[in-house]
């Protein structure tokens, strides 16, 4: 009996699993993989109609698709205003103007709208619209 085997239960020696048994030695763990996601803004500036999409696997997927939901919300002249991937957009509108930053996170696209609104004079700014595309595990 050895008392310092932790597969022993009841005096009765028990077998465990050998650590890293079954992978070579030189052959390092599978590496993550992760797949990009693609958003997208389009506008209608004459009429005020924002269309978006997100987590698209290609650029041109997620414009096109903003772009449709931009015409099937009555957009009449809908263009693509940015298009961003594994990352966070907002609308900042304020009196007169937006715009439309990129950034890691929801919250600091945000922070660059409302400041580039605020430092061009404009009143009334405040989010119109912010969401992400973030890259997604696959292995």
């Amino acid at each position: 009996m050895y008392p310092n085997n932790p597969g022993s239960t009841s005096g009765v020696n028990g077998c465990n699993p050998i650590p890293g048994y079954g992978r070579r030695q030189d052959q390092p763990p599978s590496p993550e993989e992760w797949e990009r996601r693609w958003g997208a803004i389009s506008t209608s500036v004459p009429d005020g109609v924002l269309g978006s999409s997100t987590d698209r696997t290609t650029k041109k997927e997620a414009s096109q698709l903003s772009v449709r939901d931009c015409q099937s919300k009555g957009g009449m002249n809908c263009k693509v205003e940015i298009a961003y991937d594994n990352q966070c957009a907002a609308v900042i509108v304020g009196d007169g103007a937006y715009n439309a930053p990129i950034a890691a996170t929801k919250e600091k696209s945000i922070e660059i709208g409302m400041r580039t609104c605020r430092d061009s004079g404009l009143s009334n700014c405040h989010v119109y619209y912010s969401s992400c595309s973030f890259p997604v595990r696959v292995r």
